[in-house]
């Protein structure tokens, strides 16, 4: 006979919970990410006003520092005095700097004073060019009247129906005789100093020649310098005589253009 106890079945009851995963924040990724482009989106609209609020010539000025190739005046850097600065006491520190000083015939700086100057010089200098262009003389073709970081330059450029120069020579021609007459006439209303930089096109000597384009560039500048001085220019306002050869073409698509073939003449304003 079968026990009670031994009757009972015992059933077995087995619970499973289900756990249900959320998906999460996935580590927060997304955030950096974002971050990333609200800063380049900052960084885009500050360059956009940038470029609204700045002159062409301040943005020259300022691709001209960032660029390893061109020298920095020396205005621009440090001084002898304190902090590498220069003191507002040295008279004889700002006369050499040409921002300053005593002397009143020069022509620069950065106030309004110094920019009328250099309008009135470009004016003179448009001028001359109008000039020759009425009184017949092709010779106002060749020049080219430009702003830079460190004054007004003249460019004296090349043509092949008028050259400057013959060919793969620093002897000058007719037309550059006259014509550098005609500027160092124009430049006796000023006492700026100036700098002459010799220039020519991509074309080099066969044979790989000892006298190249740097040479040549060299001489001709000089070439200029003398004419300048011929014709009345103190010699001693000539600050700088230098040969780029191809290094900087006016014609950039285009380095063996005749205009690249020029002599550049800076009236040191800055």
């Amino acid at each position: 006979m079968v026990s009670k106890q031994e009757a009972v079945v015992h059933t077995t009851i087995i619970k499973r919970k289900k756990i249900v995963k959320a998906a999460g924040h996935h580590g927060g990724a997304w955030k950096v990410a974002y971050a990333d482009f609200v800063t380049a989106m900052m960084a885009f609209f500050l360059l956009m006003w940038l470029l609204n609020a700045t002159t062409e010539e301040q943005r020259k000025g300022i691709a001209d520092y960032f660029n390893p190739t061109i020298p920095i005046s020396r205005i621009s850097g440090g001084g002898s005095d304190g902090l590498n600065g220069s003191s507002i006491f040295t008279e004889e520190t700002y006369a050499k700097m040409g921002t300053g000083a005593s002397r009143s015939q020069s022509v620069g700086g950065h106030g309004k004073q110094g920019s009328e100057a250099e309008k009135a010089i470009t004016a003179q200098l448009e001028d001359l060019k109008k000039g020759l262009t009425e009184d017949g003389h092709r010779i106002s073709e060749h020049m080219l009247i430009k702003m830079s970081p460190e004054g007004i330059v003249v460019e004296i450029t090349d043509s092949e129906q008028t050259p400057l120069f013959p060919v793969g020579s620093s002897h000058p021609s007719e037309l550059l005789d006259n014509l550098m007459a005609q500027v160092a006439g124009s430049f006796g209303s000023f006492e700026n100093k100036v700098k002459i930089v010799g220039h020519t096109d991509d074309r080099t000597y066969r044979n790989a020649a000892v006298y190249d384009n740097w040479n040549l560039s060299a001489d001709r500048a000089n070439t200029a310098r003398r004419l300048l001085v011929r014709a009345g220019m103190p010699a001693d306002r000539i600050q700088e005589v230098s040969g780029k050869a191809a290094s900087e073409p006016l014609i950039l698509d285009d380095p063996s253009a005749p205009q690249n073939r020029r002599i550049s003449i800076t009236i040191l304003t800055r």
